[in-house]
């Protein structure tokens, strides 16, 4: 998204430091758990054909993907998406994260409420992060559309909420995650705690997320209350 350098830009400081830095502790704890091999010695691929097998859900497809942590799941085509580092290895990392994704095959075929719900919202979001900044610039240079500056800030708005209800799917994926490595005994207790500080500093980058979105809405907000 464009950034608009005003007097407002000094609130996105500290939010930009914040995203920056989960970033930085999500590479960390990726890299450095990645080096700890599991005790079950399976893959991550073979750890998501487990659980997923377990709930019954044996139509959902785990396949290889390129990129790096570019792990997700396709409720379309109902696929369990892992990247080769997840899908071929037995580290402690690439079993939290292949199970996290399964989390997320798990939520869909329960209905999980904010996984439909944020399915709905992902048309609007999309829309608005195309067309927001350039709807509100308009508005705010030309004041015969001023209006299109209202009409910005309520699509920006559905980025926002689209981010939001994200952090409750990734939350819960998270903690089915943990729940069936554990009870699977896939990972023991001690596994089980590395496999978390990895999902939770991907959570955090989620959190970044949102409160750097949520400071570009308020300076949206601001700056049309200038121009009045």
């Amino acid at each position: 998204m464009p950034f608009m350098f005003d007097s407002t830009i000094v609130l996105l400081i500290p939010a930009l430091i914040l995203a920056f830095w989960a970033q930085w502790k999500v590479k960390r704890a990726y890299r450095k758990y990645s080096q700890v091999r599991s005790d079950s010695g399976l893959s991550g691929a073979e750890v998501a054909r487990k659980i997923l097998d377990m709930f019954g859900l044996n139509d959902v497809e785990v396949i290889s993907t390129e990129g790096v942590l570019s792990d997700h799941y396709n409720p379309k085509t109902r696929q369990v998406c892992l990247s080769e580092p997840i899908y071929h290895t037995d580290s402690v990392a690439a079993l939290g994260i292949a199970a996290h994704e399964v989390g997320h095959a798990i939520q869909h075929a329960k209905g999980y409420y904010f996984l439909q719900l944020r399915h709905t919202l992902l048309a609007p979001a999309n829309l608005g992060s195309t067309l927001a900044f350039p709807l509100f610039l308009i508005g705010f240079f030309f004041s015969s559309f001023s209006w299109l500056m209202t009409l910005g800030i309520g699509l920006f708005g559905s980025v926002l909420a689209f981010q939001l209800v994200t952090l409750p799917v990734e939350f819960d994926a998270s903690k089915r995650a943990l729940a069936n490595l554990r009870s699977t005994g896939i990972l023991v207790d001690r596994e089980v705690g590395q496999a978390r500080a990895v999902l939770s500093a991907a959570a955090l980058t989620y959190i970044a997320a949102v409160i750097v979105t949520l400071t570009h809405f308020l300076r949206l907000i601001i700056l049309s209350f200038a121009q009045d």
